[in-house]
């Protein structure tokens, strides 16, 4: 195998076979380094194995970022479309869900298929099982007068126990903390940090909430329940299902939401948003005065989550008529039941977290390019950067745009 490369690109991942892929159409000698033994592990498993590829919304403020602005140019330089266009081209079948959201008809293998199809049509080399060792990066000189040199060139040299390799380029695209089954390592954050660069705190994202005490009790025996609620933590919310389970809530509401919860702080679920409950009890007062609250709110919500918050609410009038409920009573219940604020203990952390939050600075990144400030040649694409998208295939879109926008500069 050739040792010396335009460009070495560490990962296998989403970002970093595009970027391998993009780099090899111009005309670049390309080497993947990925540490176990397949490419797009990630891939295959998203999407519940359809991969929810990207979104047909992409815009700038489904991204978290500490620089609002950062993700806009890479974003406009490679978008949604031209990704279907790439897996129309390549007889993908795929269908639209809820959001705009793009998943494979068949499996997540299509879309590896095709970056790998790709990748070897440019011939770019991939060594498998392969740790990397150490990282050197050479400063090359010529003297250009006898009173001064001038840099022409660095190149990196990667040291692995698959040997050694130099590239003038290196890609770091390794991914975050998340899936620990995969075996993921900080090894990207370590490799900014060792050239000087500045990473921000990672904490698990996209993830579900842990509770303890009475509510984890009553959320574990409505296990398996959905409802429709939105949930709101500080200025932002989201309305999509919301899924009770063994250890608390997830469902997309509660991921969503998790990228803007920071612990010890509460949320405030509407668990009937389309309502307004304490109007919808009032009524229910004067058309059907012998009913009883769980008999009229079982109409919108299961019959067993409404038992267990007649439990919680209102256990007191749990036998008594609409008839006999003073209007307090009735406005408390449906405050509950449209700003109901509880404080999780904590999220199931990154074994079940499909994203990592933070990240390398994007302060220290040029936007165009993802091309570090601070080491020229030396670049970070994919979920090690700090980018976090929402739900719904914009953490893929972010792969394939950053890692565009790294292959299209690479010299």
């Amino acid at each position: 195998m050739n040792k010396n490369y335009d460009a070495i690109i560490i990962g296998g991942g989403a970002a970093g076979m595009m970027c391998a892929w993009q780099a090899g159409l111009r005309g670049k000698r390309v080497l993947v380094l990925e540490r176990s033994k397949k490419i797009g592990r990630k891939i295959l498993m998203s999407g519940g194995g359809r991969c929810n590829f990207t979104n047909l919304y992409v815009e700038p403020h489904h991204f978290i970022c500490a620089n609002p602005h950062f993700v806009k140019s890479a974003l406009s330089q490679y978008t949604a479309w031209d990704f279907i266009a790439s897996v129309v081209e390549h007889n993908i079948a795929y269908h639209e869900r809820d959001h705009g959201q793009l998943f494979c008809d068949n499996k997540a293998k299509d879309i590896v298929g095709m970056l790998v199809k790709e990748c070897e049509a440019v011939s770019v080399d991939v060594v498998f099982s392969c740790a990397v060792n150490k990282i050197t990066c050479n400063r090359l000189e010529a003297a250009e007068s006898k009173k001064h040199t001038e840099q022409i060139d660095k190149r990196f040299t990667i040291t692995t126990d698959k040997g050694a390799f130099e590239s003038a380029s290196l890609v770091v695209a390794t991914g975050g903390l998340s899936i620990p089954h995969m075996d993921p390592t900080p090894f990207g954050y370590e490799v900014a940090r060792q050239f000087g660069l500045n990473v921000l705190p990672v904490r698990a994202s996209l993830v579900p909430y842990t509770f303890s005490g009475a509510l984890k009790e009553m959320f574990a025996r409505l296990s398996g329940n959905a409802v429709l609620a939105e949930i709101r933590a500080g200025a932002q919310s989201f309305k999509e299902a919301l899924l009770f389970t063994h250890r608390g809530l997830s469902g997309p509401v509660v991921l969503q939401i998790s990228n803007y919860w920071q612990q010890s702080d509460a949320i405030t679920i509407d668990l009937l948003p389309d309502s307004n409950v304490s109007h919808l009890l009032s009524d229910a007062k004067q058309a059907q005065p012998k009913a009883l609250a769980r008999t009229i709110l079982a109409k919108a919500l299961p019959k067993n989550v409404v038992l267990e918050l007649e439990q919680l609410w209102w256990s007191e009038r749990r036998a008594q008529v609409l008839a006999d409920w003073p209007q307090s009573a009735i406005e408390s219940v449906g405050a509950q039941f449209n700003n109901w604020e509880i404080v999780p203990a904590g999220t199931e952390g990154y074994r079940t977290a499909e994203v990592t939050l933070g990240g390398v600075d994007t302060d220290e990144l040029s936007s165009k390019t993802m091309q570090s400030k601070k080491q020229p040649g030396l670049y970070f694409i994919g979920e090690v950067v700090d980018v976090t998208g929402h739900l719904g295939g914009f953490n893929f879109q972010w792969a394939w745009s950053s890692a565009y926008a790294c292959a299209q500069s690479l010299p």
